[in-house]
């Protein structure tokens, strides 16, 4: 089977679909290759992540991805959620298809930016190194 039944379960059945309209961050990033777009929203309170959505347009892997990051994110502190990989989210899933592979990186990535919009929107002083450098590089051309 090319999938796993936690892709499958998680393509399936979502979790954390949608849109927070008074998002604290929102992170959208996308892969010109593939077509791939994810928008994740969320809502912080004391650090924490309180409320997190996601609005996927892309394959079955990408829609998976995202479900799977937010599950693994929601609750955690900032610092947490900073650390999660793209390899983190597919163990997670039990694997993904080498050629999906990118598509947990769009969700790491997607996180990042998210974080990274509500420490700009709150003024909060960062590390530029800590996220990556999305204007130049090759998996994200928003």
């Amino acid at each position: 089977m090319l999938y796993s039944e936690k892709v499958m379960d998680h393509f399936m059945n979502p979790r954390n679909v949608g849109v927070i309209e008074d998002a604290d961050g929102v992170g959208e990033v996308g892969n010109a290759k593939c077509g791939d777009i994810m928008k994740i929203y969320l809502k912080i309170e004391d650090d924490i992540i309180k409320d997190v959505k996601f609005e996927t347009f892309g394959c079955g892997s990408a829609i998976a991805s995202s479900s799977m990051a937010t599950e693994m994110i929601l609750g955690q502190p900032l610092s947490k959620a900073m650390e999660l990989t793209n390899k983190a989210v597919a163990e997670a899933l039990d694997g993904l298809p080498a050629h999906k592979l990118h598509c947990s990186v769009l969700a790491e990535e997607a996180i990042k930016a998210a974080i990274k919009d509500y420490y700009d929107k709150n003024n909060i002083a960062y590390d530029p190194k800590i996220f990556p450098d999305c204007e130049n590089c090759e998996a994200c051309h928003m």
